[in-house]
């Protein structure tokens, strides 16, 4: 399995309207063939960064994540929301559910 962690912080007057933006290209996510789950949240510590998580099958399913024209088309219209450059944590687990991931530390 391939775990994706991935922190967005988002331009304050963009919060309230941010999962509706990226809402076409978490469905095309989530029916990737290889994906096995995709789910965004806000941060507890600050409501305007999102937290996205991610589970790949394997290595080559997220490669073919990363190279879709749908995320290319994503990245690039996430851009204007954000104040900055997504923190991206990702990591190979030995596993198949989330028991197999371990702690994981975001700083």
């Amino acid at each position: 399995m391939y775990f994706i962690v991935v922190k967005y912080q988002v331009k304050p007057e963009f919060t309230d309207s941010f999962m509706d933006h990226v809402a076409e290209f978490t469905k095309a996510t989530r029916a990737e063939e290889g994906n096995l789950w995709f789910d965004w949240s806000i941060s507890v510590e600050d409501p305007n960064e999102f937290v996205l998580v991610e589970a790949f099958r394997d290595d080559e399913a997220a490669g073919a994540h990363v190279n879709s024209a749908h995320f290319a088309a994503g990245l690039e219209s996430m851009r204007p929301l954000l104040v900055s450059t997504p923190k991206i944590v990702s990591r190979k687990v030995d596993g198949e559910d989330w028991d197999a991931m371990g702690e994981l530390v975001i700083d």
